[in-house]
């Protein structure tokens, strides 16, 4: 009923004859409630935020943070090596909920090589527990550091439960390795199984329209196959074996003694000999040097850097990594070389660090030129790809470098395939190490549709089409021939691009290109004698080149990182997440990491599924790349989990 409905109505009076009070009245009344309730609420967000802001400040001048003791360097990495970590979302850490934090490889890399030197530090511990991994060649840059540590006679000590291959890399450089009694290492060696959804894609009766170009260009297949081709098999053994064979060298160069060939190659004879004593069987083939509790272990690092007094037995001096980081600062003196990271999926838009977005990093570039007297540039690139807008635009952006006369280097860590090297063309150079993943020039696109799937449940489609691409594509009705030959028109013109640039770049022919393309993922060493790549070596020997390019002594140069720097609020949640504690989940025995697959198989499978629903364009990304990172899934397959779990309530 409306307010006009009570106008001709006489209006009723109270016992006192006086009138009650009218509908505006209360609506004014309501109004200016509500204006005081914004106004308590808006004063309530304003002490809030203050609060947490005093909070960060207070975070930031603890004592300590700037006076460092003597004492061990504890590399307790509870978390994966990454080229650029993940922004922690604002307040995440006041949830309650552990949080795995990433560390920065060159931060790592800068912390080890400080310690070599300063008196201060008398021991590097590594606590590998809980170590998150890294790609091969990350894990033999920070092997290679901890190994100049141990050269300039300064003890490394190596602890763990048991040791990951990832971890044992790292420990291999250690003087001293120790295992947990109870624990033991078995070493798995890179590759395992995939998902293939062809099965339950037929079931629910998705079709999945497919476009692509590239023998090898595998990503697609668990889409369209129930295994894998023996094209993508015989790629995947390639790769892998050279991978391992690289791992086993790395470890015999750093601890010759070792029998690690019989634990890739027969570990059951080694543990049975020990009835099952796997630390044992580790012990007798000079895998470890020590078998002891963490107690006993921090025992033996309180030798070394001396007791905390007033704690615990066991308790040492302690010279925390955070602390150490900030205490060891990027220096900034000389002319600026600018470097670009290109870290994470390639995506279109928007993003923060730990995440190519084309945008974002493109306007860094842009942001870096105009703003910095830059005097070369090095793009540091990590990425599986993704996006193949994205990666153009991220290329376009680098090149208004060279019109500037600026030189171009390309550094690629652990991983640079697919759109990761179509980023690389921009460059005058590429450097990589021989464990460098890249390759996989290739492109595709996947278009899910669902008229069976609807048809299951009684459901069709029909209409009225005034041309052949009316209404397409069409996720309800299928598509039709016509797009389907458009677009796979399309894939094939971008592949010639791909291939074109390559070329350009590279100084090959296309049908060269081509013929070492085909989506085929290589190591850096294959790619360094295909003509993929020009040089080996690390960031640093990247930036030295680009100095040597624009005709400076590199000794006089330091690195000006082209990156968004992370909000207030960003910066009080690291501080948070970053804050001593041991509220991290503790590592196991084998029986817990097969507990910790089982999770990562269904985090990875809910990301199969979104990037099949939510692929937005052309695609340039590596599949074989997948296992052989940080993890087995990725932190956002890992979060689409938790937010799965979160809604069943579990």
């Amino acid at each position: 009923m409306t307010d006009t409905a009570f106008a001709d109505r006489p209006v009723p009076s109270f016992s006192d004859g006086r009138p009650p009070r009218s509908r505006s009245g209360w609506r004014i009344v309501r109004a200016v409630w509500k204006l005081l309730v914004a106004i308590k609420d808006g004063l309530a967000l304003v002490l809030l935020l203050l609060f947490f802001g005093l909070l960060f400040a207070a975070l930031n001048a603890r004592p300590g943070t700037k006076t460092i003791g003597e004492g061990a360097l504890l590399l307790d990495l509870d978390g994966p090596i990454v080229e650029q970590p993940e922004e922690p979302a604002a307040f995440a850490a006041l949830s309650g909920q552990p949080r795995a934090q990433q560390y920065r490889l060159r931060d790592v890399v800068r912390a080890i090589d400080a310690a070599r030197t300063d008196a201060r530090v008398k021991v590097v511990v590594l606590d590998l527990d809980r170590f998150g991994g890294g790609y091969p060649a990350a894990l033999g840059e920070v092997a290679d550091a901890l190994a100049r540590v141990r050269q300039s006679g300064k003890p490394v000590l190596a602890y763990a439960t048991a040791y990951t291959d990832g971890a044992y890399r790292l420990a291999a450089a250690a003087s001293e390795i120790w295992v947990d009694p109870m624990g033991g290492t078995l070493f798995g060696g890179p590759g395992g199984t995939q998902l293939y959804y062809k099965g339950l894609i037929d079931k629910l009766g998705v079709n999945a329209h497919v476009y692509r170009v590239g023998r090898y260009k595998s990503f697609v297949e668990p889409y369209t196959r129930a295994d894998q081709s023996p094209d993508a098999r015989a790629a995947s053994q390639a790769l892998y074996g050279t991978l391992l064979a690289q791992w086993s060298e790395g470890v015999k160069r750093l601890r010759p003694k070792a029998q690690v060939a019989a634990f890739l190659t027969q570990p059951q004879q080694a543990v049975l000999a020990t009835q099952g004593d796997v630390a044992q069987a580790n012990l007798n083939a000079g895998l470890v040097d020590k078998l002891g509790s963490r107690g006993a272990f921090e025992q033996r690092v309180a030798q070394i850097a001396g007791s905390e007094s007033g704690k615990p037995i066991g308790s040492y001096r302690t010279i925390r990594y955070d602390q150490w980081v900030a205490a060891n600062p990027l220096p900034t003196a000389g002319d600026a070389i600018g470097v670009l990271t290109v870290a994470g999926d390639i995506v279109d838009g928007e993003g923060g660090p730990g995440t190519a977005a084309g945008d974002t990093i493109a306007k860094a570039m842009l942001k870096g030129l105009a703003e910095k007297n830059l005097k070369a540039v090095v793009v540091r690139v990590d990425s599986p790809g993704g996006s193949a807008l994205a990666s153009e635009r991220i290329r376009l952006a680098v090149l208004e470098a060279k019109k500037r006369g600026l030189p171009v280097v390309v550094s690629m860590g652990g991983l640079a395939a697919s759109g990761g090297y179509w980023v690389s063309t921009s460059g005058d150079a590429i450097f990589a190490e021989p464990a460098t993943i890249t390759g996989s020039i290739g492109i595709f696109g996947i278009l899910p549709t669902f008229e069976n799937t609807l048809a299951k449940i009684g459901v069709t489609t029909d209409g009225v089409r005034t041309t052949p691409l009316t209404g397409q594509p069409d996720i309800t009705g299928g598509t039709n021939p016509v797009l389907d030959s458009i677009l796979q028109a399309g894939i094939e013109h971008g592949y010639r691009q791909f291939i074109a640039r390559v070329a350009a770049a590279r100084r090959m022919t296309p049908a060269r290109v081509d013929a070492i393309g085909q989506g085929r993922v290589w190591d850096g060493g294959t790619a360094h004698q295909l003509g993929l790549v020009d040089s080996f070596g690390t960031l640093s020997d990247a930036i030295a080149d680009a100095a040597r390019r624009a005709k400076l002594d590199p000794a006089k140069v330091h690195a000006e990182y082209l990156e968004k720097e992370p909000g207030w609020a960003a910066k009080l949640a690291e501080s948070l997440a970053s804050r001593d504690d041991d509220s991290a989940a503790p590592s196991g025995d084998a029986f817990a990491r097969i507990a910790a697959d089982r999770r990562a198989i269904v985090a990875r499978a809910l990301g199969d599924v979104a990037r099949l629903t939510a692929g937005g364009s052309v695609q340039a990304r590596c599949l074989e790349c997948g296992g052989l990172g940080p993890s087995a899934s990725s932190a956002q397959d890992a979060r689409l989990l938790d937010l799965l779990l979160a809604r069943l309530g579990l």
